[in-house]
């Protein structure tokens, strides 16, 4: 949030499962497709902001099962947790908001009367949401009947039906859309509103976020009834809400295309990433080449014998590199091994991708660049925080030179004798 000097380009507001996350893509493509366009183009100017029914205990598993990246802001557990950053600092002014008429031990004792509602796992019960699994057919009468009895017990809740399972029991300033409206007060506020706005989702629990002023909105192509028919009836023929024609976080890249808000061709979908290339920034020759170092290891690159002196040239002949184990040999070096590597992942499920790409200019044309370098080979992830300190070319200004780079293991996700780890 920091890094913001005023208003955001762009805030993508985005549900996960089945939104963001495919959980029948196993490569998951589209996502890789998503992070790669973020980080390229929208992560030094934009806000990512993940708004899920997940509690923070499975949002935290879905993060170690997906290669999905940080967000600015995480809207947790139905609209009623907000936390910023990669810590999640809570928003205490959120959470004074939602006492409001709430009582949590008389929503308990009100539902306790209805043997239809089972209550889901201890994770999923928070202090503004109480969630039970409900049959869909038993779901319009229980919902009616509960609101009544929490009503006529001087509460104001909302209870949201989603998946044809799941029935939350919130607060009534609750929700996601309560949620994402009073986040785009306090960004204004501090002189950070986004310019732009698009929200995505994919079931009911995401039908507020399309109601929230001023946003567009992308419901993804296999979005489930409740929210098509929510579509149907309050948003056929709005021009600011769109159908997808593509699944999930292919969606979201075919929105802002649609609602022309920014670049919308994701590296990933670029051929060539070494030959007659421009290069917009350091973030995007960053993105642009661990995805052509990911091809190069599965061995999917034409004519690789042709890249080696051109790795070299984007490489600085003095340049160096540090090993997360800490080992420091020059970079040509390191290209040398590379080049024996051409292949070695041949067949196997082996992608990689970088996160949070920070930009700092310390003199004219260079720059020091942070991110988060990540690899998934097979089921196991390990990640490497990043420093890379890169020229821009003198005579060729869309071009850069790598200076340095160094490598320092993340938490709990390397190994300090990895030789698997080369770039």
């Amino acid at each position: 949030m920091d890094r913001l000097n005023g208003s955001a380009n762009l805030m993508i507001v985005s549900d996960l499962d089945f939104t963001m996350v495919d959980h029948d893509d196993p490569e998951n493509l589209a996502l890789l497709r998503f992070n790669a366009l973020w980080e390229a183009y929208y992560r030094h100017n934009s806000l990512l902001v993940f708004s899920t029914g997940r509690s923070p205990t499975i949002y935290g598993e879905l993060r170690k099962q997906k290669p999905l990246l940080t967000p600015d802001i995480t809207i947790m557990s139905v609209g009623t947790e907000i936390t910023y950053g990669e810590s999640m600092v809570p928003d205490d002014g959120w959470k004074q908001y939602l006492d409001h008429k709430w009582n949590r031990d008389i929503v308990m004792e009100e539902t306790a009367k209805f043997p239809e509602l089972t209550l889901q796992s201890e994770t999923e019960q928070r202090p503004h949401k109480v969630s039970f699994y409900l049959e869909k057919g038993k779901a319009p009468n229980v919902t009616q009947t509960l609101s009544k009895r929490l009503e006529n017990r001087g509460l104001d809740v909302k209870i949201i039906y989603s998946n044809g399972i799941a029935l939350d029991v919130l607060p009534q300033a609750a929700g996601k859309g309560q949620a994402l409206a009073f986040l785009l007060e306090k960004l204004k506020a501090d002189g950070q509103g986004p310019i732009n706005t698009l929200v995505c989702g994919d079931s009911g629990n995401d039908a507020e976020l399309f109601t929230v002023p001023e946003v567009n909105g992308v419901l993804v192509s296999n979005a489930q009834e409740e929210l098509l028919q929510w579509y149907a009836e309050n948003a056929r023929g709005n021009p600011r809400i769109i159908h997808a024609t593509e699944r999930c976080a292919a969606a979201i890249v075919q929105a802002i295309g649609n609602f022309s808000l920014g670049p919308n061709v994701s590296p990933r979908d670029i051929g060539d990433l070494m030959s007659n290339r421009k290069v917009h920034s350091p973030s995007h020759e960053v993105v642009m080449f661990y995805i052509f170092y990911e091809r190069w290891r599965r061995g999917e690159v034409e004519n690789p014998e042709q890249y080696i002196q051109k790795l070299k040239s984007v490489f600085h002949s003095t340049g160096n590199f540090v090993h997360p184990s800490g080992i420091d040999q020059p970079m040509h070096q390191t290209i040398d091994t590379l080049a024996k590597a051409f292949g070695d992942k041949t067949g196997k499920d082996f992608r990689v991708w970088v996160d949070c790409i920070s930009l700092a200019e310390v003199s004219l044309g260079s720059w020091l660049v942070k991110f988060d370098k990540w690899e998934l080979s097979g089921n196991e992830s390990r990640g490497c925080s990043t420093k890379a300190l890169m020229n821009a070319k003198v005579d060729v200004p869309d071009e850069y030179t790598w200076m340095h780079l160094h490598h320092t293991w993340l938490d709990d996700v390397g190994g300090q004798d990895d030789v698997s780890w080369l770039l």
